[in-house]
Parts: C-alpha cells; sequence; structure tokens
C-alpha cells in the first residue's frame, strides 16, 4: 500500500490537488468554452452557471468552483501514458467533462439537492424544466463534440462514449431503485449490488475517459483497455471515499452537513457493509434508519456511530484500499510510466471536497 492510499481514511486532513489537474484543464478549456459558447444562448448560459464559470448575470463568478476535473485529466494522461501527445486527447477531454456535469444537472433533479459546489444547483437557481434541458444541451454538445473529430479514431471514440452512457444510465437507475428497498431481509441491497452500481453510475465514465485519450492518442488496444479498467476501479475507489466524506466528513470543506448521508438515509457502502456484518449493533442500526422520522442530530450522530462500531468505516476504506491497488495493478498494461495518474490516484484518495 502507498502512502497516499493509506491516508484514506483521514477525511479532515488536507490535500493540495496535483498541478496536473491545473494543467490539463489549462489545455483542455478553450476547446471546452467552444463548445459551450455553440449552445444556444439561454441553456448556454445554464452550462456556464454548471460548470462554475459565471453566475446568473452571466458574468465571471471568481467564489464559484469549477469541480476538480479528474475526467478530462484522465483522457488527457490516457494519451500521454501511452506516448502521445496530450492535445490529442483534447476532444475525448471535452466530450467526458460535458457528460459529467450534464450527469451532475441530472442528478440534483432527481434526487432534491438543492446545492451544487456549496452554490445552488441548476434546477434550483433557474427551475427544474430549464435544468433538464440544460443538462439535454450539455449531452448533446459532449456527443458533438467527440462525433466532428478528425482522424481515423472518432468512429470508435463515440461508440465508446455511448457505452459509457449506457452504462451510467443503468448505474443511477439501480441507485435510484435502491432508495425503495429494505434495509435488511432477503430485498436489502448488498455491498456486492452496490459495488456494481458505483463501478456502472462513477466508474464508467472515469474509465471512459481514460480509455478515449489513449484511443484519440492512437494507442494499441491493449493499453486502451488497461486504461478503462483502471478508471472503472478508480470510479469504486472515489465513490468509497465520497461515501465516508457523506458521513464523516468536515461540513467547512464537503459543503455539506456532518452525517448528512445518514440524514437522507442514503444506502452508501458504510452503512451496507455495516448492516451486512450482522452484528450486535445492526438491529439498532437498521430500526433508527428505517424509523418513519427523519433522523434528527441525535439520530444521525447514533447511527454514524453504529456504522463505526459494525465495521462500515472499516470496510469501506478497504473497499477503496483494494480497488486503488487494482487500478495500479491496470496501469502496469500502459506502455509508458505513468507518474502523474499515480499523484492524481493518491490525490483522489485523500479528497476533503
Amino acid at each position: 500500500m502507498t502512502a497516499a492510499s493509506a491516508s484514506v481514511g483521514s477525511t479532515h486532513a488536507t490535500v493540495s490537488p496535483p498541478p496536473v489537474l491545473a494543467r490539463c484543464r489549462a489545455l483542455v478549456r478553450p476547446a471546452l468554452a467552444d463548445a459551450v459558447g455553440r449552445l444556444h444562448p439561454w441553456p448556454g448560459e445554464m452550462a456556464a452557471h454548471a460548470l462554475g464559470w459565471r453566475d446568473t448575470a452571466g458574468t465571471p463568478d471568481p467564489t464559484a468552483s469549477e469541480g476538480k476535473g479528474v475526467r478530462q485529466a484522465l483522457a488527457v494522461l490516457g494519451a500521454e501514458a501511452c506516448g502521445a501527445p496530450g492535445e490529442s486527447a483534447v476532444p475525448g477531454a471535452v466530450a467526458v467533462e460535458l457528460v459529467h456535469v450534464f450527469s451532475l444537472v441530472h442528478d440534483d433533479i432527481m434526487d432534491g439537492d438543492a446545492m451544487r459546489r456549496q452554490r445552488q444547483a441548476v434546477w434550483k437557481t433557474y427551475g427544474t424544466g430549464p435544468a433538464v434541458l440544460a443538462g439535454d444541451a450539455l449531452l448533446a454538445a459532449a456527443v458533438q463534440n467527440l462525433a466532428e473529430t478528425s482522424g481515423a479514431h472518432g468512429a470508435a471514440a463515440v461508440l465508446r462514449l455511448s457505452r459509457a452512457l449506457t452504462y451510467l444510465v443503468r448505474g443511477q437507475a439501480d441507485d435510484l431503485l435502491f432508495a425503495d428497498r429494505p434495509w435488511t431481509g432477503p430485498e436489502a441491497v448488498s455491498p456486492d449490488a452496490y459495488r456494481s452500481m458505483a463501478e456502472h453510475k462513477t466508474g464508467a465514465l472515469l474509465g471512459c475517459a481514460a480509455a478515449l485519450g489513449a484511443l484519440l492518442g492512437g494507442a494499441p488496444d491493449a493499453a486502451v483497455t488497461a486504461l478503462e479498467k483502471a478508471g472503472r476501479h478508480l470510479g469504486v475507489a472515489f465513490q468509497a471515499v465520497d461515501d465516508l466524506l457523506g458521513i464523516w466528513g468536515d461540513p467547512a470543506r464537503t459543503g455539506k452537513p456532518v452525517h448528512g448521508d445518514l440524514r437522507q438515509r442514503k444506502k452508501t457502502y458504510p452503512v451496507l457493509a455495516a448492516l451486512a456484518s450482522h452484528g450486535p449493533t445492526t438491529r439498532e442500526l437498521a430500526a433508527l434508519l428505517g424509523s418513519p422520522y427523519p433522523p434528527d442530530d441525535s439520530a444521525a450522530a447514533r447511527a454514524a456511530d453504529l456504522v463505526e462500531a459494525a465495521g462500515g468505516r472499516t470496510a469501506t476504506l478497504a473497499e477503496a484500499h483494494r480497488h486503488l491497488a487494482a487500478a495500479r495493478a491496470c496501469l502496469r498494461g500502459a506502455p509508458r510510466a505513468v507518474r502523474e495518474i499515480e499523484e492524481l490516484l493518491g490525490y483522489l484518495a485523500c479528497r476533503t471536497v
């Protein structure tokens, strides 16, 4: 286990973003801005808001977060890891970033989340109908941008993105359906089912990003496949860390209340692993989560203690470690050094925002 992966459990530590994120963002940003600029002005305005570029008045918003830019960075690094220039991956980087933002805009509507990156979500600012339209526009722009890519690999790139979208939708469907399933019994969501959902909902696009970069850079099939597998494993680890932050993350850094996922009674990996342990605390935990009344501060804090006592936090850390190790193993299949991808893996494992 590396030093970076060993600190996955430190949900309050401050970890500086690696320089590669800023480097890749600077490379991709002009083409990303051009793609958004070709949208109808109204959905284009909402897209710029979702991307953290502008406020509702259309002026630059220096206080807004543009997000980490992980997917666009993975695309650029996927090309570079296979010996191609990062520029060759820019169409793929733009496409996956637009798809990611599209998914966030629609996810916030489906989940009823009013805040995104510590400011109002698009649907809360503009209304539900306009936000749906903005998401549709982002998705259309992603496909068009990739379809217009010159070179021999454009059609294969579009097909790969389409497959990732299918998996993403499958994962989101499972995630929504999980909400109606019981906490215990034969119909309960198992940790394995949750892992499959995370691989589809989060891992598919991360894997697609790295694979697109390699594909557009002319890499051999084996390298493309290795990078896609690495991204899928990274997605599961990414979701595991998100689940830890959803319960124990620092509100000053996450922008969400402490124990937020427990207050919303989300079926996340720490909770499901705790319930699957069938220990002496699981009955009380299931009763708390299954109550007809939303958990108050005291109940949410008690639930967090029970999840930890039942081994949910430890199991989630182990899950993140396993998939980070698997991602690193896949990267050994790439023909060039992947030091910056390693740095990115370490940062994502330790992130707090």
